[in-house]
């Protein structure tokens, strides 16, 4: 807790996407989906956690690795729309943390894209993993989303039930 309030769990960001992110349609580029939600990941943990990666990187000689990326396409964005980034972390252990990028349209009505990050702590100067610190795990379970039920084969069905909430969401 930061001042005696709890932690954004889910917290969100917008993003307009330029042109310099798209293909020759004027969508967004499968690639660029990618750097928008780990740039959106790193501006929330700065923003809402206090929480700079380089800091802990020079000061405990560790650092998070990605180990995998699952992502889904679900509707285009285009060039000129601003879109809406989620990230929160919906599983974690001792050495590992997986975190959910959730893409929506400016209304927030419709699903553009999901994104689970699967990321190691490592030691840099092992370049093994490690364990996180007592402080890193109080804190993980702080903004860990124990509402999503995580299952590493699960992903399919967790964008299912996105939808689902989106459209029950809209018919309120």
């Amino acid at each position: 807790m930061k001042n005696g309030t709890p932690l954004v769990k889910t917290p969100e960001s917008s993003y307009v996407i330029k042109f310099q992110d798209c293909d020759p349609l004027g969508h967004l580029n499968n690639v660029r989906y990618l750097d928008i939600f780990l740039n959106a990941r790193e501006e929330h943990t700065m923003q809402h956690y206090a929480l700079n990666l380089m800091q802990l990187l020079q000061q405990h000689r560790t650092a998070w690795v990605v180990t995998n990326h699952q992502i889904a396409y679900i509707r285009p964005s285009n060039h000129g729309k601003t879109v809406h980034i989620q990230t929160r972390i919906i599983h974690f252990d001792n050495s590992t943390i997986v975190v959910e990028s959730v893409m929506l349209n400016e209304s927030r009505s419709k699903l553009k894209a999901v994104l689970w990050t699967t990321y190691r702590y490592i030691s840099t100067e092992t370049g093994r993993p490690t364990d996180h610190s007592d402080d890193l795990m109080d804190l993980l379970e702080q903004l860990d989303d124990d509402a999503i039920y995580y299952d590493p084969d699960g992903f399919q069905e967790r964008i299912k039930r996105l939808s689902k909430q989106l459209k029950e969401t809209q018919e309120d």
